[in-house]
Parts: C-alpha cells; structure tokens; sequence
C-alpha cells in the first residue's frame, strides 16, 4: 500500500511540476492564464509522448533514437493543437517549459525535496 500511496503522491507531484512549465510558457509566449489548461496538456502530452515513444523504441538499433525524437515531437504537437500561435509558438511554449521545469527541479534537488524528473515534459 506505502507503495502504490508513493507512486500516486509522485505521479501527482510530477504533473503538476511539469503543468506548471507549460504554464509558464503559455503565459510568457501565447499569453494564456489557465493552470487547469495546463494540467491537462501535460497530461495528454506525457501520455502521447510515452505512446509514440514507447512503440518506436521497439524497433532495433536506432528505435531509442527515433522514439525519442518522434516523441518529442509528438509533444510539441499536443502543445500546438491545445494552444494558440502555431508551431513557432508551440516550440516556444516548450522551450519555456523545459527550462522552467529544470529550474524548479534543480532547486528542489539541491533541498533534497524531490527527484528529478517531471511528468508532461520529456526528457526531464
């Protein structure tokens, strides 16, 4: 039961560190102001992105490669489609995300209050 409590308290935590990247994102690049909107792209965008990433990696030698990238893309799609601007837009919303997240990670790891990783943005 502890278990599945710390999976459950960090899938939580994880979302919600990585909604509040595409937050601030969303905010700086496309000027939208809604958490909840983010939580929900992070969501959709962790799922696609474990998805598309998941079946390109079976393939053999280069399928991690290739997985990961599609992945990421695939993310940076769920953005575009769930935010106004375009791809440029979307690709700055992502960016934005990607540094905030590694900021609030970085400076929860020096404490010692998580680890770092963060569900909603690949590769952290």
């Amino acid at each position: 039961m502890v278990g599945f409590l710390n999976f459950v308290i960090g899938f939580v935590v994880s979302l919600l560190i990585g909604a509040f990247g595409i937050y601030v994102g969303a905010r700086v690049i496309a000027d939208r102001d809604d958490y909840e909107y983010a939580i929900l792209t992070a969501l959709v965008g962790a799922l696609v992105w474990w998805l598309v990433a998941g079946i390109f990696s079976l393939i053999p030698l280069v399928g991690g490669l290739i997985g990961s990238v599609l992945g990421l893309l695939a993310w940076v799609y769920v953005i575009n489609a769930r935010y106004p601007g375009g791809w440029g837009k979307a690709i700055g919303i992502a960016l934005v995300a990607y540094l905030t997240v590694w900021v609030v990670l970085v400076a929860l790891g020096t404490v010692g209050l998580i680890a770092p990783d963060a569900l909603g943005v690949p590769g952290l």
